[in-house]
């Protein structure tokens, strides 16, 4: 998929006074954020890293997204959500024993770990997890696995790096300014904006012919 705002890095921002000391000082530390060799298994690590990569791959053209280890340092500091599906056991227990199902799914259909199989095959294996349609038993029931352990961790941590944001245009945080224009199809001066032919165009000329 092309890049929608090519020319956009919202780390452009951060001696800007859209950012102030605590959000520079959080940015950098997940920029910096290296993964953990403490936490799980080498081949539970290697299973989580191809799982990754199927679900959010990298954005083109653009530094990589360490969701890696923004998922693995979730999982080092136990930082739960506060709630949980009651079919599910702990965090991390959770993604000890998804990560070993989802090698013995792997082998069970394609004879080979998770991590060893091709770009299709692998998504077979996902998609079996998604629809409830996995062949071999499970220590919990996959989609439940799937919908509120495995997606909303990967996706959170890949949507919580400034690479991300800048591919899709988001200014990330705001503070101390903040964001002013907060109707559908407006934006800030300091925002992105994105013309039909994926170049940008300056916030002010986009603001004046929405109105």
């Amino acid at each position: 998929m092309a890049d929608r705002f090519p020319d956009y890095d919202v780390l452009a921002k951060r001696n800007t006074p859209s950012w102030n000391a605590q959000t520079r000082a959080v940015i950098d530390e997940r920029l910096a954020l290296a993964s953990r060799d403490d936490v799980l298994t080498p081949d539970a690590r290697a299973t989580l890293a191809y799982l990754i990569d199927r679900v959010v791959p990298q954005p083109v053209g653009r530094p990589r997204v360490n969701a890696l280890a923004l998922v693995l340092d979730k999982l080092a500091r136990d930082r739960r959500d506060g709630f949980r599906h009651h079919a599910l056991p702990p965090l991390g227990e959770a993604w000890a024993r998804g990560l070993a199902a989802i090698d013995a799914e792997a082998e069970a259909r394609f004879a080979a770990r998770f991590v060893h199989l091709e770009a299709v095959q692998a998504d077979a294996v996902l998609s079996a997890i998604e629809c409830d349609e996995t062949i071999t038993d499970w220590p919990f029931p996959p989609r439940v696995f799937w919908k509120w352990r495995l997606l909303p961790d990967i996706v959170g941590a890949y949507y919580a790096h400034p690479s991300a944001w800048s591919a899709m245009g988001f200014g990330g945080p705001a503070s101390p300014r903040g964001y002013v224009r907060l109707d559908a199809n407006r934006h800030d001066p300091w925002e992105a904006a994105e013309r039909g032919d994926g170049s940008l165009v300056p916030a002010e000329v986009h603001n004046h012919h929405v109105g």
